[in-house]
């Protein structure tokens, strides 16, 4: 989701609905003060401030001489104004409502604390329900005069005014009262450096220590390699930040302190789940935001770095899928000499890119349903490693002015069909092949089965991992109800980054630069060709290999009967004269 690795705690609500943090209003809690009374139950009086305070009731003994009840409040929070630096962190949204006429909407974040105001405006997200923002607003406020961020979204529309999605308001000054810790959460480990750096003012041992003063505990006492507290000793064996590189982590007292803050239910660094309301539909969802807020008092000194939460940017990748051949192919046609064959060629593309099919020359006159090619396929794509999802930029409606994004798994279709050159071509079937779950091939046509589509999931392979697989796949259609195997595909898969395209080059097809690997001409047989483009392949390959003998024969019979009636024809004329004798021997002269 995004370019930091959390090991936080995800809420699936509002931090102040979490039962551990007692809605963050242990210190007080908020009264309304409303302006006249209420005439009706259903009349809802104008609110005109607010009142924060807590109320205790507790008995007295009825020994005067027993001691008091313990004070609830022993070192209250200092009374006056606190400048405090504000940092607003919006990962995404979810399902929000519809404000569109294609059933989407364009959000964009807009924040309001005091008198400040900010508005994304300019980096709208088009045409989808579920944005990621991953972003990070800073702000300053003084509390308690300004207390309530107001963080909203807005459908972002080019002709008309834009219209509030929803928004969601958090209450600062609790955060900040909050004996929990609200302000900053705990993360897992203390960093000094790295992508987890440790963000708060305060170091572990600090805040331990002013979290015993708050809560009238015994201070903890630091060894060489121990911290002793409330009568535990914690050494470098209780700490779980093994995994984590040393040259990131801070000091061992430090780490100590932090693991025993995390025993003591404070807010651990977390992401909430914050409902969105209208105020035309107030009691109606209208989505839900994921976020989370860092609160620092400016008297604490600077903060530590903020977290980078921009979304992942997809890579380029290319799948290089070589068509080698064929076999088995059902024969789909009929020739001209009564033969079953097939004009066998294949088709593939990727899921969202159907706007890039690619297809092979095409083997005419297969007989035996093999065929030949020795093509390549190229499919540029851009893929998210982590979350193994394919990133597509595609306008929705050609009269759309912005394209949307959306995700989908890295699936390749290989389908084959029949070339027609005077009706539609016959599709003959397919195979989809998930490139992160993807079929293991056969390693020759005989052992090529159903079966082969059938593999449990822990046969199936990442064809980003292993990088290269080559074999035999089915594809298989749909006859009478069942399935059947309409052919089998000899493939070379392959998946290089863009760098690596670069460095070895390869062509569409045969097409230059052929090379990784070089693809040479495929040894079709001589009877493969299109029939009406080549008269003399034709009669040579197909009428006279099928009807040779018809031919001579008819040749002969030709001649005999070419004789015959040439004599028949002669020989009347021939006999008349024969008897007549017009040419008999000459008289002589006188």
């Amino acid at each position: 989701m995004t370019s930091v690795r959390f090991s936080s705690q995800v809420y699936d609500q509002q931090l102040e609905k979490v039962e551990d943090f007692e809605g963050l209003s242990d210190f007080c809690q908020t009264f309304k003060l409303c302006r006249g009374k209420i005439q009706d139950e259903g009349e809802d009086p104008s609110v005109v401030g607010e009142f924060k305070g807590m109320f205790k009731i507790y008995p007295l003994p009825d020994d005067p001489s027993a001691p008091a009840p313990p004070r609830q409040f022993r070192k209250l929070p200092p009374n006056g104004i606190e400048d405090c630096l504000v940092r607003v962190y919006i990962i995404k949204a979810q399902g929000l409502q519809p404000k569109d006429a294609n059933g989407k909407c364009d959000p964009y974040v807009k924040i309001t604390l005091g008198k400040k105001t900010i508005s994304d405006h300019e980096n709208y997200i088009p045409c989808t329900l579920d944005p990621e923002f991953g972003k990070m607003f800073e702000l300053t406020c003084s509390l308690p005069l300004e207390k309530d961020l107001r963080v909203m979204l807005y459908d972002h529309d080019m002709l008309t005014k834009d219209e509030k999605i929803g928004e969601t308001l958090i209450d600062l000054e609790n955060r900040f009262l909050s004996k929990y810790g609200a302000t900053c959460g705990l993360p897992q480990s203390y960093c000094v450096s790295g992508i987890n750096q440790w963000r708060d003012q305060l170091t572990p041992r600090q805040l331990l220590c002013r979290l015993c003063e708050r809560r009238n505990l015994r201070k903890p006492v630091y060894e060489d390699d121990a911290v002793r507290f409330k009568g535990q000793r914690y050494t470098a064996a209780d700490l779980d930040d093994k995994d984590i590189s040393k040259r990131y982590l801070g000091p061992l007292k430090e780490r100590l302190s932090l693991h025993i803050l995390r025993t003591m239910g404070l807010v651990p660094e977390h992401v909430e789940t914050r409902p969105l309301y209208s105020p035309l539909q107030p009691d109606i969802e209208q989505g839900r935001l994921m976020m989370w807020v860092d609160l620092f008092p400016k008297s604490l000194g600077p903060p530590g770095p903020p977290f980078n939460i921009t979304p992942r940017k997809a890579k380029k990748f290319f799948l290089r899928c070589i068509i080698w051949n064929t076999s088995d192919v059902i024969l789909d046609d009929i020739s001209v000499t009564g033969e079953k064959m097939s004009d066998i060629y294949v088709k593939g593309w990727l899921d969202g890119h159907e706007h890039n099919k690619q297809k092979t020359d095409v083997h005419y006159r297969s007989l035996g349903g093999e065929g030949n090619f020795n093509y390549r396929f190229l499919f540029p794509f851009h893929y998210l490693p982590a979350e193994q999802l394919c990133v597509v930029d595609r306008k929705e409606h050609f009269w759309s002015i912005d394209k949307a994004e959306t995700k989908l798994s890295p699936k390749l279709t290989i389908q084959i069909w029949d070339n027609d050159k005077f009706s539609f071509d016959d599709y003959l079937g397919h195979v989809v092949m998930d490139l992160n779950h993807m079929l293991r091939p056969a390693k020759s046509p005989e052992k090529c089965t159903l079966q082969t589509l059938d593999q449990p999931v822990d046969k199936l392979v990442s064809l980003f991992e292993q990088k290269t697989v080559k074999g035999w796949w089915p594809c298989s259609c749909e006859k009478n109800g069942e399935k059947i195997i309409a052919g089998k595909v000899e493939m070379s898969l392959e998946i290089v980054t863009e760098h690596e395209h670069e460095e070895r080059p390869a062509g569409h097809g045969r097409d230059e630069p052929n090379m990784n690997p070089h693809l040479e001409e495929p040894h079709r047989p001589e009877t493969s060709f299109l029939w009406f483009s080549s008269p003399y392949k034709t009669l040579k390959f197909i009428v006279w290999r099928r009807f040779k003998w018809f031919i001579v024969l008819f040749i002969i019979l030709f001649l005999i009967f070419l004789f015959l009636g040439v004599f028949l024809y002669s020989f009347p004329n021939y006999a008349a004269m024969k008897m007549v004798g017009p040419f008999g021997p000459a008289k002589g002269t006188q």
